[in-house]
């Protein structure tokens, strides 16, 4: 048996932007942009050199929806962006004005720096050491 994560949710004030930020500031590449109607569309992006794992951008629909953009988990770090070359992206990321929190940090299982999209989500940009390996 083989299960993956296809996708989460991450719920985003407008459409547009989501895609303008994921797409051109972190490169990651637009996979499905959908027209449900209403409004509505089916919109993942998927990080650079996976196959496995996507956002799916969901415009927030409601107060309630827009009270919880940027506070998807309640403050703490709740996405994981993983990298084979953390410095190189951290350069690339700090270049194309991503703000960090935090300068890069070496913890047991690997390299780390604590970061935000511009609607408010807390990453981490994390390079797993080889010892530590998620996969």
């Amino acid at each position: 048996m083989r299960q993956s994560l296809h996708a989460v949710t991450l719920v985003v004030p407008d459409y547009d932007d989501a895609i303008d930020f994921y797409t051109q500031t972190l490169n990651f590449t637009l996979t499905q942009d959908i027209d449900l109607g209403d409004g509505k569309r089916w919109v993942r992006v998927t990080p650079p050199g996976s196959a496995d794992s996507s956002l799916l951008l969901a415009k927030a629909d409601g107060p309630q929806q827009m009270a919880s953009v940027g506070n998807q988990t309640g403050g703490r770090v709740g996405f994981f962006l993983e990298t084979d070359d953390f410095y190189r992206d951290h350069a690339e990321m700090l270049e194309s004005g991503v703000g960090f929190e935090e300068r890069p940090r070496h913890e047991p299982y690997g390299i780390v720096a604590v970061w935000r999209d511009p609607f408010g989500n807390r990453w981490d940009l994390i390079e797993f050491s080889t010892s530590a390996s998620a996969k």
